[in-house]
């Protein structure tokens, strides 16, 4: 089996000049430095390329772009099929050439088309995929959105590729700065699909292929996703067929299908290992592991000076529990700091979750031991893990009940106390407090509590909870924020639950354009492959179909998920109020991130820039470092865009500027 998690380019409607080709597919060689492969039809105008992550089986059998047995179908792919040998017991007898999932692929699409194939595929993949005979390109992204694909057209040219940078450097590439992702981006801290920071560039969603025939390129209906999987079909088929066995029942089906995804995505012929930071998520993943596994598992964790942010010592104890082989890395304030001048590189376009700091670091820690990591991430939003699945019914209701001048009221008397007098005062009192009721960073989650009190309805208090900037629009110049699946009330689920309906727009949304972008980036900066067992479609189909109180109990969520972990960890050690994984973001910005933040947020360079109203931000930056407010996540967005800015290489280009 020859599995990969690389990077592809390509183009499609020119002539491919060899000299700026190779170049563009070098910007990727840090997802894939163990092979490069080119692959021209001069006649069909069409150029693929691929960097190539060795893991398992690295002969020059699993050699990218790679032709089908029959010739028709050329593919460029980056990702795993971790069903492919089942698929290819399935197939007729074949004179096999070697042992790479990608093999099988091309050999499933001739003998079953490419949408049977995709919807029979376990894994985590993207790819281009050319049938020369009937000149038409396939591009296709996995069901959940682990894997990137960007495309669209630059100078008359269609291309495509696993990062921006690649198509950045297209010859004369000129695309201009598309306000509208950028108000998104200032909501949202991140750019959604099928949006990109360029306009006439384009992610792919997930769970979608799209066809671009040679001859009719340029026309608007060209190239339409179609969805082969739909997490909304999975979330209403879950919710009309509920599970109906029992507690136990439930349970012990959930580790079933949560032991098969983690024992698919354990085979590799190089070191594996895993994230842990002792929470829910990882320790459950670990756990299994660990079960799974003759020797110890090799975990990594991340730990920090600053307290609040430091889960170190619950991951060690996990790790000393389960007998994992466990690596640390204490990181200082100032180690934190020195990644930023790289963010702007790793992420490609503007990225401002501020967690991309930790991630990136735990990435590097990772690949000095192991070339794949397996990681917890989903099991928030597949089992009701976030604060604001807890809080939104409950705020939901209380919206019902309550007049809204009444919740304004109350509100106002929470934010009178800043962030910092909230967090002094919660100081003195935790040690009287139980450990699960320790919550960190409080003063900030009492702000963003009384704004969401104040939300008119369901919609806008989801809204709430999900947005940094509440008017990006009136912040970013000449922008008019296109509608979201979570401004969009067509877009969402029908059910009659607030809590059902968080957790469908934050699997579609934040999810894949927040948590899977940060893990993707840092990691394959670092040249890591890294696995979501979480978020095998069985996992999360089987998770839909749980009835809601098997996800939230008595106030606490995960509560199916916990009862798994219970049969692997003692839940002393990792029964404590839910952490996320930051940074001091608020203190670096008012300390030694100042001088860097003063010269980005500068006035003049605001005004002069073009993109934003200075003063909006200006008034910002100066509550801030009075105390006043605690603003770092919006000053975050701003500054990522920024820094993004300064590191185009080209004069910057926007039409409207």
């Amino acid at each position: 089996m020859q599995n990969k998690v690389c990077g592809l380019v390509g183009i499609l409607g020119h002539e491919a000049c060899g000299d700026f080709f190779a170049a563009m597919l070098d910007t990727l060689a840090h997802r894939g430095p163990d092979d490069t492969g080119v692959w021209v039809d001069v006649e069909s105008a069409i150029a693929l390329g691929h960097k190539r992550l060795s893991v398992l089986d690295v002969s020059p059998n699993g050699h990218q772009p790679m032709a089908s047995r029959s010739g028709r179908y050329v593919i460029a792919y980056n990702g795993e099929i971790y069903n492919h040998v089942e698929l290819r017991e399935e197939l007729q007898s074949r004179d096999w050439r070697g042992h790479s999932d990608t093999e099988t692929f091309l050999e499933c699409v001739e003998e079953w088309g490419l949408e049977k194939t995709l919807q029979r595929c376990v894994g985590m993949f993207a790819f281009a995929l050319w049938d020369r005979d009937k000149r038409v390109l396939f591009i296709a992204r996995d069901r959940l959105g682990e894997k990137p694909l960007y495309y669209g057209w630059v100078r008359g040219a269609f291309v495509f590729a696993s990062e921006l940078k690649a198509i950045r450097a297209f010859p004369g590439f000129d695309n201009a700065v598309d306000r509208r992702a950028l108000s998104l981006f200032m909501r949202h801290n991140c750019v959604p699909a099928p949006w990109s920071i360029y306009e006439n560039i384009w992610k792919l969603p997930p769970g979608t292929w799209a066809s671009f025939p040679a001859r009719r390129l340029m026309l608007a209906s060209c190239g339409s996703p179609q969805a082969y999987w739909s997490a909304k079909e999975s979330a209403i088929q879950g919710i009309k067929n509920p599970f109906t066995g029992s507690d136990a029942e439930a349970v012990e089906e959930l580790e079933r299908v949560l032991c098969q995804s983690i024992a698919g995505q354990m085979i590799a012929d190089v070191p594996l290992g895993a994230f842990l930071s002792g929470g829910i998520d990882s320790s459950t993943v670990v756990g299994i592991m660990q079960s799974l596994s003759s020797r110890p598992v090799q975990t990594f964790t991340v730990g920090f000076e600053e307290n609040s942010f430091d889960e170190s010592a619950h991951a060690l104890a996990v790790a000393k529990y389960l007998g994992t082989e466990h690596t640390e890395l204490r990181v200082t304030s100032s180690e934190a700091q020195s990644v930023i001048p790289r963010l702007s590189q790793i992420y490609d376009e503007p990225f401002a979750d501020s967690s991309q700091i930790p991630t990136f670091l735990i990435a590097e820690l990772a690949r000095r031991h192991v070339v794949v990591a397996l990681s917890g991430d989903g099991g928030d939003e597949l089992f009701g893990g976030y604060n604001r699945h807890l809080w939104g019914e409950r705020l939901s209701r209380l919206g019902q009940c309550c007049p809204l001048p009444l919740r304004r009221f109350v509100a106002s008397g929470l934010t009178s106390f800043s962030p910092d007098k909230w967090n002094n005062l919660f100081s003195v009192l935790a040690p009287l407090l139980p450990a699960s009721y320790r919550f960190s960073l409080l003063g900030d989650k009492i702000h963003k509590l009384a704004g969401a009190m104040c939300a008119a309805n369901p919609a806008r208090l989801y809204l709430n909870f999900v947005s940094h900037w509440e008017n990006p629009a009136e912040l970013v110049i000449g922008a008019v924020e296109p509608l979201t699946p979570v401004t969009d009330p067509d877009a969402w689920l029908d059910c009659p639950g607030y809590f059902q309906q968080m957790m469908y727009l934050d699997l579609i949304t934040y999810l894949p354009d927040d948590i899977l972008v940060k893990i993707d980036r840092a990691a394959m900066a670092v040249s890591l492959e890294t696995r979501v067992p979480l978020l095998d479609h069985r996992v999360v189909e089987f998770a839909w179909s749980l009835p809601q109180d098997m996800k939230i109990r008595n106030g606490q969520g995960k509560w199916a998920l916990r009862q798994v972990l219970d049969k692997y960890v003692p839940r002393k050690l990792v029964e404590r109020p839910k952490m996320g994984f930051g940074v001091p973001l608020d203190a670096w910005l008012r300390g030694p991130l100042r001088e860097w933040a003063e010269e980005l947020l500068g006035e003049r360079r605001l005004r002069d820039e073009g993109f934003f109203e200075p003063k909006l931000i200006r008034r910002k930056w100066m509550e801030h470092l009075s105390k006043r407010r605690n603003w770092s996540y919006l000053l975050w967005d701003v500054l990522m865009y920024q820094s993004w800015l300064d590191s185009i290489r080209e004069p910057f280009k926007d039409n409207d500027a």
